[in-house]
């Protein structure tokens, strides 16, 4: 099998998504990727592990990368595709092989952009950090992600999300005394003791800030419990996580000193941290794109890629087909409409 970027873009969507490609099982798709990619005579191509990058060499002022990850979520018996009315199904069909569809269809076609252009099909997102491939080829190629604007093809039904939040994660613990719950007086309840805490997050009321012309909105949460020790004996020890989701204009400073704040008296134990990325909008080259796109942007509510190219000084939106909400849906899936709108906008934009 090939892959005909040429041709029939659904036929071309449909072919990515029903090559199973887990987080971890890339290998096959990233395969057909770079050889379809290297048929092309205006692009470079060089792989790393399971990322394919291709770029154009022409000399041009300005760079713009256009990054897609090739991984999805573990299959939930909804492989091979299937269409219904003007929608495709499928594992994938959000989250993101609709926006690789159409970075595949456009690099094709854009042999004399009037930017140089560099196309990054990516390995291991859907997982830890640590695991993504933009970490490693941040690390190794640097030189790969540089440019003067980034599109990221997450899902965003087809419209303009600026930057994106950052989030971290934070352990608070409580302890107590063990004992015969037919005894209590006895002991101490350690799970008891998280009342305090989780009165505070239910309290707590979210910022919302402007940053760049888009209004984020915060969110502190609790994500999970733990604690006991059986069903019969008071628990000496609890420990309650919670996820904060923070605006762009917040560093980690910022960010660790509000939760903080909020839990004074606490210990917190941070776990994760990743900061957001501001929306770049500004930036005369983002206003072209805006542009050619049309419509209105929004803030991405959630953590994505973007704030990798932030981290490096390349302001980066996220714009591709489907609609967020069914990412990692049992039924997910995507509006062939939401292809050619994408498709279009971007070669408007890059032609």
């Amino acid at each position: 099998m090939s892959l005909d970027l040429t041709g029939d873009l659904v036929a071309l969507f449909r072919q990515l998504v029903d090559v199973e490609s887990v987080s971890g099982n890339e290998r096959g798709l990233a395969d057909l990727v770079e050889e379809a990619l290297r048929r092309l005579p205006h692009l470079n191509v060089e792989r790393d592990g399971d990322t394919v990058v291709a770029r154009t060499e022409l000399g041009r002022p300005e760079r713009v990368v256009i990054a897609g990850h090739l991984d999805t979520v573990p299959v939930a018996a909804n492989l091979p595709s299937w269409v219904e009315g003007d929608v495709v199904y499928g594992r994938g069909t959000c989250d993101m092989k609709g926006g690789v569809a159409v970075a595949l269809a456009c690099a094709a076609q854009l042999s004399a952009p009037q930017r140089d252009l560099t196309w990054i099909f990516y390995d291991h997102e859907e997982v830890a950090a640590e695991e993504n491939a933009l970490t490693r080829v941040a690390r190794a190629r640097p030189e790969w992600l540089e440019g003067d604007f980034a599109v990221l093809m997450e899902p965003t039904s087809a419209r303009v999300e600026g930057g994106c939040q950052g989030t971290l994660r934070f352990t608070l613990s409580t302890s107590g005394t063990a004992a015969h719950s037919a005894r209590s007086w006895l002991g101490h309840n350690a799970i008891h003791d998280l009342a305090e805490p989780l009165r505070r997050l239910a309290e707590y009321q979210p910022r919302q800030v402007e940053v760049e012309g888009l209004t984020y909105r915060e969110g502190m949460n609790a994500v999970a419990i733990t604690g006991g020790i059986a069903g019969n004996v008071v628990p000496d020890a609890a420990t309650l996580t919670v996820n904060f989701r923070f605006a762009p204009d917040r560093d980690e400073a910022d960010a660790l000193a509000h939760c903080r704040e909020v839990f004074a008296g606490y210990e917190l134990e941070f776990i994760d941290f990743a900061l957001g990325a501001r929306p770049g909008l500004d930036r005369p080259i983002a206003q072209e794109f805006l542009a050619a796109v049309g419509g209105v942007p929004r803030p991405k509510f959630g953590w994505t890629d973007v704030a990798r190219f932030s981290a490096l000084g390349t302001p980066a939106v996220n714009f591709g087909p489907a609609d967020p909400g069914k990412a990692h849906a049992d039924d997910e899936c995507c509006p062939i409409a939401d292809l050619f709108t994408c498709r279009d906008a971007l070669l408007r934009w890059l032609a």
